[in-house]
């Protein structure tokens, strides 16, 4: 497989390590994605973190901005970790895990940051940093990725975190009226038998809500879309579904554009695939319109790449009871089930499959 070769539609950096994607916003007539980045190195943790940039049009056509955030400050010199994007009164606010294994008392390795922008493009870091210096008493110390969500006249930071003495992943929530100055409310949503979750995402949807969360188990990690009603600091389930089961996709995220839609877009492939190859083979999944009806949810490209999709790929090969995709230098991916519908967008290396109508989608890395 030639891994050298630049991807066409699915956005990668010209240098460097990339993952989750972070701060994804429709800002001043472009999409915005923000991306976990090591601009020096093709594997990670060589340097600490920054946020990488770019913005499109239409998600076919990609520009690669200057990096965004640096860990250059005392209260983040470790790290910028991921977090999203909000625009308030035409001004672009990043939020994001600031990350310093030494900090000052009164404040935990893992805190949330926030810079701000007036042009989209230089931002500067909030002179009170960290708004949040410290996790919940009902948390622990992985805490990261604030996810800031506009709703009913108020802002809400939704935090990854869990509690290992009740072996639960959870979501802690804080709420604001200016995004400076935040309170703690409480557990949104939890999980059992599980250590931590991560890179959550909450967008209105209709007049409920949608919530993202990769749970992060004792034995591994799943990626859980859900639809509820957010009342009362508290989020209440009506549907969930493991929207992209992999099995070479990690730490979605959800954000609502200027055109009502709620677009999901991945890291591909993930962290197994860290010194895969010569050059870091990371890249952002294509933008995927995430639709809700009658109690049931799927996923599937966004009208703009719609013409990419494809009924058949050479990789790919249709069996009696599924398929079969084959992938270099690892196992085949199998799928087994009744396949009514099968569309495929191929880009190089990269083989997005969307099942009866993306009621179950597969990224893979052949």
């Amino acid at each position: 497989m030639e891994y050298s070769k630049s991807l066409k539609y699915h956005y990668q950096t010209k240098k460097g390590w990339i993952n989750d994607p972070n701060g994804l916003v429709y800002y001043k007539g472009y999409y915005h994605v923000f991306y976990q980045h090591a601009p020096d190195y093709e594997i990670p943790w060589q340097e600490d973190m920054h946020w990488g940039h770019a913005r499109t049009k239409d998600f076919l056509h990609w520009e690669e901005l200057p990096v965004a955030l640096f860990p250059d400050m005392p209260y983040d010199k470790d790290g910028c970790f991921s977090g999203t994007a909000i625009v308030k009164d035409d001004v672009l606010y990043l939020f994001y895990a600031s990350i310093c294994k030494n900090p000052p008392q009164g404040q935990s390795k893992q805190s949330v940051s926030v810079a701000y922008s007036t042009d989209g493009l230089h931002f500067e870091k909030y002179q009170g940093n960290p708004v949040i210096p410290h996790y919940p008493i009902d948390g622990c110390k992985d805490f990261r990725d604030p996810a800031v969500c506009y709703a009913n006249g108020k802002y809400y930071c939704v935090m990854a975190t869990g509690n290992q003495e009740l072996k639960k992943a959870r979501l802690a929530l804080y709420e604001s009226e200016d995004l400076f100055k935040w309170e703690y409310r409480g557990i949104m949503c939890d999980w059992d038998n599980a250590r931590f979750t991560e890179c959550p995402s909450l967008v209105p949807y209709g007049d409920k809500f949608l919530l993202s969360v990769s749970v992060c188990t004792f034995e591994n990690h799943y990626f859980s879309v859900m639809y509820g009603a957010f009342e009362d600091g508290v989020f209440h389930i009506e549907s969930s579904s493991e929207i992209d089961k992999g099995p070479d996709q990690y730490a979605g995220q959800i954000f609502c554009d200027h055109l009502g839609r709620a677009i999901l877009i991945s890291w591909m492939p993930g962290w197994k695939y860290k010194g895969f190859a010569d050059a870091d083979v990371g890249c952002m999944s294509v933008a995927r319109q995430i639709f809700v009806e009658d109690g049931k949810m799927f996923t599937y490209p966004i009208e703009e790449l719609r013409h990419l999709l494809k009924d058949s790929d050479p990789a790919l090969v249709r069996t009696e009871d599924g398929f079969v995709v084959e992938r270099t230098r690892r196992d085949p991916f199998v799928y087994r089930g009744k396949v009514e519908d099968l569309k495929l967008i191929r880009d190089g290396y990269v083989l997005e499959i969307f099942v009866n109508g993306g009621t179950e989608v597969y990224s893979v890395l052949l």
